[in-house]
């Protein structure tokens, strides 16, 4: 499922767009990525992932 708030599927360039927390790869062109999103101390935390994998592995 795409997220319709993204804009990583609008043409966002390459050095804009966020990076794998695990890998760093760019996800600018990466369909399969996942996002995590929590509160923490009343902030909103988001990491990107740029598939299962990744995500997997920062969760351990």
């Amino acid at each position: 499922m795409v997220d319709p708030t993204s804009d990583l599927n609008e043409d966002v360039p390459e050095e804009e767009a966020p990076e794998c927390a695990v890998c760093g790869e760019s996800l600018a062109e990466n369909p399969d990525h996942r996002v995590v999103t929590w509160v923490d101390e009343e902030s909103v935390r988001i990491e990107h992932f740029c598939g299962d994998d990744c995500r997997d592995s920062w969760q351990e």
